[in-house]
């Protein structure tokens, strides 16, 4: 199977089936033998194609009267291909055309002569745009978002910097990785890296982060293979430092797998004391204890609950709690594209509920004097400024202790104490606030 139909039925399975873009890539990966590069443009392909797919289907509707109407795996290739041809440089018209029709004769000779004429049309007037007179829907064809997520974006944050939210979306994510002070030294391990052929530099907000630009696959370096550093997000590594760990404290991190954030907690403990990792779903828990024993940490102790479900022998235990609900994850768009079609309004509002029982269970858990981080991927308020709000409003023994970890331009410092931090190519959309139990 070449490269396009196997970039096709990734997206078949993601815009079709509703499907996690990465999952079904790496399921796609184990059933073909391919080399680096092909990956590589199949990658892009898929990626690029769901970013642009709004925007896409827009141009779409310029030549044909109704795009709903277009059988749901015809329209991938159409959406597919039209991305190659307005989006990537190195790709020639004639092999994007060529491969797309010949793709579309396994339907039938009509659907491939009618991609065909869609494709040249398209090609004829590459310059061609819908026009939009509004802000908002400018804004959502422009960064290819739904409109109901532009006007969302606008009216919580307002038009500047919901632009700026849009465009750090759109960014392709710098792979960063995290040293482990227990294993690696930050310079050695720095250094390694750079003479092994990868192009790194130092992070762009947290001390123990390096971006690394280029290279060979990470999983494949001796240094992760050693457990001197772990893949994690620059945004997710700003989180467990702010819990003012010290040795032998019992940490509770209530929703943690796959574990990075468990781990971290740990090595920011010397590996002494007790991190307690619960997660919902058993089959999970093997990743937090891999991550665990790759990294040299023995204290953690990863267990499946339910954290919406008050687990009443964990009352009055915890010196430290780490809560990162699950959320609408608005804030990681960037790597999961598709985030932008399978949420709704609706389900922003119904994860509210979860997070709230969460918080409740999470704050009976906790000691007196000690301290809760509460934290998100996501950018809606609503979950968060408005949630800690209310807990405040509910609990008069908490209050928000202030967050100051520098001064970065998509740092917003909130008036209640708490941190937004909006998208860049180096972090994910998150927020995060500190909550000391009177």
């Amino acid at each position: 199977m070449n490269s396009r139909k196997i970039a096709l039925k990734v997206l078949d399975e993601v815009l079709n089936k509703g499907a996690y873009s990465n999952l079904a890539l790496n399921n796609a990966f184990k059933d073909a033998s391919l080399e680096q590069k092909d990956r590589g443009f199949i990658t892009e392909i898929v990626y690029g194609t769901i970013k642009y797919k709004e925007s896409i289907d827009s141009i779409i509707s310029l030549y044909v009267k109704d795009v709903n109407k277009i059988d749901r795996r015809v329209i991938n290739i159409l959406r597919s291909s039209i991305y190659q041809l307005k989006y990537l440089d190195k790709v020639p018209e004639y092999a994007a055309v060529n491969e797309a029709v010949g793709i579309a004769k396994k339907f039938s000779l009509s659907t491939s002569k009618f991609v065909n004429g869609v494709l040249r049309n398209f090609i004829r007037n590459l310059d061609k745009e819908p026009e939009f007179k509004k802000l908002n829907s400018k804004l959502a064809f422009k960064y290819s978002f739904p409109l109901w997520m532009v006007d969302f974006f606008i009216n919580q944050y307002g038009s500047e910097k919901a632009e700026e939210i849009l465009v750090g979306l759109n960014m392709t994510p710098k792979l960063t990785v995290r040293v482990n002070n227990l294993k690696g030294d930050y310079q050695e391990v720095f250094d390694s890296l750079k003479e092994k052929g990868y192009k790194v530099s130092e992070g762009y907000a947290s001390p123990e982060a390096i971006s690394i630009d280029r290279g060979s696959s990470i999983e494949n370096n001796e240094f992760f293979k050693d457990g001197k550093l772990i893949v994690q997000d620059e945004s997710a590594m700003l989180v467990s430092p702010l819990l003012d760990l010290e040795e032998n404290m019992t940490v509770m991190d209530l929703c943690a797998a796959p574990g990075g954030k468990s781990t971290h907690i740990a090595e920011l403990l010397n590996n002494k004391g007790k991190v307690l990792s619960f997660d919902i779903h058993k089959n999970k828990l093997s990743l937090i204890r891999e991550n665990a024993k790759r990294l040299g940490i023995s204290i953690i102790d990863a267990r499946q609950q339910d954290a919406t479900k008050l687990n009443e022998y964990l009352v009055n235990t915890a010196d430290r709690i780490l809560l990162d609900v699950p959320c609408s994850g608005l804030g990681i768009i960037r790597k999961k594209p598709e985030i932008k079609y399978q949420k709704t309004i609706k389900d922003l509002k119904d994860i509210r509920d979860i997070q709230i029982d969460i918080m409740e269970n999470a704050w009976s858990y906790l000691k007196s004097g000690g301290v809760m981080v509460y934290s998100t991927c996501t950018l809606n308020k609503e979950e968060n400024e408005y949630n800690v709000k209310e807990f405040l409003r509910k609990h008069e023994n908490c209050e928000v202790e202030k967050i100051f970890i520098g001064n970065l331009p998509n740092f917003i410092y909130n008036e209640d104490g708490t941190l937004t931090i909006l998208p860049n190519e180096f972090m994910d959309g998150f927020y995060m606030a500190k909550l000391k139990k009177r």
